[in-house]
C-alpha cells in the first residue's frame, strides 16, 4: 500500500484498520474456495461482500459471519456454477481487489446510458407494449432487468437513443418517454400504481429491483398462483437474554439466494450481527441474529409479521417461474418488441427477463409461462421457436416432466441443445462486462 506524503501516521492507521483484510484458500476446504473478510463494522459491509460474489454468478454453499465489537468477519464458501473450485488466477484476483474496496460500488458498465424505472400491474403482453413504445420513441435497449411478483412488475431498463448512440438526456424527450410509458402501465386498471422514472445515475440494477418493489408493496398483495412446495418458510422470534431477532429462513437453493436476503434486511435498516449459512442438496438454511440500527431487536408483532412477508418476497422475485428461453442473436432495432409480440401473440407471459448486449450481439433470458401462469404448452414454445428461429431461441429450463420430451423433439428437429456460454465461462464474461478482462471467449 502505498502512502500520501501528507498523511500523518494516525491517519494511516484508521486506514488500515478501515481497509478489509481479503484471504482466499484453495486448501482448506476440499470442496470450496474459502474467502476470509476481517474489516471495521459498518452499516451495510455484509452486502457489500455478497455483493461481489453474487455478481460473479458464485454459489455461496456455506457462510459464518460475525460481528466482535466494532470489528466484522465473514467466511464464505463458494465455487462455480459447475460446483469446482475457483482456479481462475483474474477471478480471485478481481474477488480480492473488489472485497479490499471499502465502498466496493460500481456503475457495471452503464454509464452512458438513461435508466427507465417502471413499476404497475403485470399483465400479459405488457413488455411487447413497453418495447414497442420504446423502438417507436428510438429509444436502443442495451439492458434491462424485469422481475414480476405477486401481479405487479418492476423492471429497470437501460437505454441510449438509436441515431446517435448517446445517452438521452433532452427533457423534452424523457418527458414524451414517461408520458407514453406510464400510460401503457396504467392500461385500464392501474390508474395510481402505475410509476415511471427517468434517471441518469446508475445503482446496483437487482438492489434498486428489490427497492422499487418494496416501495410498491408488493409483499402485501396475494399471489395469483402460489407452488406451496416452493414456498420459503420464513420465522422471525427474539433472543430476549442476548437483545438479538433471530431470523430464520428455509426455501429451495438457488444463485443470489443471500444477496437477496440480505439485501432486504439492509434496506429495512436491520444490522446483521452474526450469520450461519447452509445449503444441502436443494435446500438452503439460513440464519441470522440481527438488531435495528439502533441496537433494539424487533419490537412489535405488525413489524415481526411485516418482515415475514417482506423476506418471502425477496426470496420469491427471482426464483424461476416457467420455461427458461434464451435468445442469442444479433442485435437490431425493435428486436425486443418482436420477441415479445411473438410471446403475447402466442399467449405467453413473461415472468422474468434479462436482456443485455455485447458486441452488437442480442443474449436475452425469458422464463414464460402461460396466460394463468401456469406451465407452458411445449407445443406453443416450439411454435413461438419456429417463429423467432430455432437457431436463436433455445430452452434452456423446462420443468421437470417435460424435459424427455423437448429432448426427443429437440433430437428429431435436427436442432442441437441450448447453444450458449458454458455455466464456467459465465464468470469470465462477467469480468468481459466490466472491462476487467479483453475476451470471454
Amino acid at each position: 500500500m502505498e502512502w500520501h506524503a501528507c498523511l500523518d501516521e494516525y491517519e494511516k492507521l484508521v486506514i488500515r484498520m478501515s481497509t478489509p483484510r481479503v484471504v482466499i484458500d484453495n486448501a482448506v476446504c476440499p470442496t470450496a474456495t474459502l474467502i476470509k473478510v476481517d474489516s471495521a463494522r459498518r452499516h451495510g459491509i455484509l452486502l457489500d461482500a455478497v455483493r461481489v460474489l453474487t455478481d460473479l454468478n458464485l454459489s455461496i454453499k456455506k457462510a459464518y459471519i460475525s460481528a466482535d465489537g466494532q470489528w466484522f468477519m465473514d467466511v464464505f464458501h463458494v465455487t462455480d456454477l459447475n460446483g469446482n473450485k475457483l482456479t481462475d488466477a483474474s477471478v480471485i484476483s478481481y474477488i480480492k481487489q473488489s472485497l479490499e474496496t471499502t465502498h466496493p460500488d460500481r456503475s457495471h458498465g452503464f454509464n452512458g446510458l438513461t435508466a427507465l424505472e417502471l413499476t404497475g400491474t403485470d399483465r400479459i403482453g405488457l413488455l411487447s407494449e413497453v418495447f414497442a413504445v420504446l423502438a417507436d420513441l428510438q429509444c436502443d435497449v442495451v439492458d434491462a432487468k424485469i422481475w414480476t411478483h405477486n401481479g405487479r412488475i418492476a423492471s429497470l431498463i437501460f437505454v441510449k437513443d438509436c441515431n446517435s448512440g448517446s445517452p438521452i438526456e433532452d427533457s423534452q424527450q424523457i418527458d414524451k418517454i414517461e408520458a407514453r410509458l406510464r400510460n401503457v402501465l396504467k392500461g385500464d386498471n392501474d390508474i395510481r400504481s402505475a410509476r415511471t422514472a427517468v434517471s441518469m445515475a446508475v445503482t446496483h440494477t437487482e438492489r434498486r429491483l428489490h427497492q422499487m418493489m418494496f416501495a410498491d408493496r408488493d409483499y402485501e398483495r396475494k399471489p395469483i398462483l402460489q407452488h406451496k412446495f416452493d414456498f420459503p418458510v420464513v420465522t422471525v422470534q427474539n433472543w430476549v437474554e442476548r437483545g438479538y431477532s433471530v431470523v430464520n429462513v428455509q426455501c429451495k437453493d438457488r444463485t443470489k439466494l443471500l444477496f437477496d436476503v440480505v439485501c432486504t434486511l439492509t434496506d429495512m435498516q436491520y444490522v446483521v450481527f452474526h450469520a450461519t449459512i447452509k445449503t444441502s442438496g436443494d435446500k438452503a438454511y439460513l440464519e441470522f441474529y440481527i438488531r435495528h440500527i439502533d441496537g433494539t431487536p424487533i419490537s412489535s408483532e405488525p413489524e415481526r409479521h411485516r418482515l415475514v412477508q417482506c423476506l418471502q418476497a425477496a426470496v420469491e422475485r427471482r426464483a424461476s417461474k416457467g420455461a427458461r428461453l434464451e435468445l442469442h442473436t444479433s442485435d437490431k432495432q425493435g428486436l425486443l418488441a418482436d420477441v415479445t409480440r411473438t410471446f403475447r401473440e402466442n399467449g405467453l407471459n413473461v415472468t422474468r427477463a434479462e436482456i443485455s448486449t455485447t458486441s452488437d450481439m442480442a443474449l436475452n433470458v425469458f422464463y414464460v409461462t402461460d396466460s394463468t401462469g401456469n406451465l407452458a404448452d411445449p407445443k406453443i414454445i416450439e411454435l413461438v421457436r419456429q417463429k423467432i428461429g430455432l437457431a436463436n431461441l433455445k430452452v434452456k429450463e423446462l420443468p421437470l416432466i417435460y424435459h424427455e420430451k423437448a429432448e426427443s423433439e429437440e433430437q428429431a428437429a435436427g436442432v442441437g441443445g441450448a447453444v450458449l456460454l458454458s455455466l464456467g465461462s459465465l464468470v469470465r464474461r462477467n469480468l468481459y462486462n466490466l472491462g476487467l478482462i479483453k475476451s470471454f471467449s
